[in-house]
């Protein structure tokens, strides 16, 4: 297997690695970045576990390379949060009990987060649309909706 030297800006923080030509970002992002909130869940783009940013736009790491994601500025779940300051996301998904196992709740935050960066003002079918490509074995969803509108009527009042 052949090996090529790349660079990672996660979270903020830039990363020199050398990474095996067949080894996903996921798997660095997990096992030597220690970022363990992206989870591996189907590893065939179906379940969102392994949602993280490029830029403001949400990709499945169990699907990309890392000699694909040389260069990029990824954004885990770790990274949303501004200190001890949870982002509006993270926060309106506690405030509306959102959460039951937590398994699906780190990719369902980071795309909730893309979806608000790219329409802050959405509806409840806009919602429901984003989010298809997540799944929860745990709720019907109702709450996680109810949070994404939460999060998005909390920020508009910020600004």
């Amino acid at each position: 297997m052949s090996k090529h030297d790349i660079t990672l800006n996660v979270n903020g923080k830039k990363y020199e690695l050398t990474v095996e030509s067949n080894e996903l970002l996921l798997n660095v992002l997990r096992e030597r970045l220690y970022l363990t909130g992206s989870k591996y869940g189907c590893g065939i783009a179906e379940c969102g576990a392994c949602t993280i940013l490029k830029d403001d736009e949400s990709y499945f790491a169990c699907m990309v390379p890392a000699v694909a994601a040389d260069g990029w500025n990824i954004t885990t779940v770790e990274g949303l949060a501004d200190g001890d300051k949870l982002n509006p996301v993270q926060q309106a998904f506690i405030d509306n009990s959102a959460i039951q196992c937590g398994f699906c709740v780190p990719g369902m935050v980071v795309t909730s987060t893309a979806l608000l960066r790219e329409n802050p003002d959405p509806d409840e079918d806009f919602v429901k649309d984003y989010l298809r490509g997540n799944f929860c074995r745990c709720t019907g969803y109702v709450a996680m909706v109810k949070s994404v509108l939460d999060a998005a009527g909390k920020m508009k009042e910020a600004k």
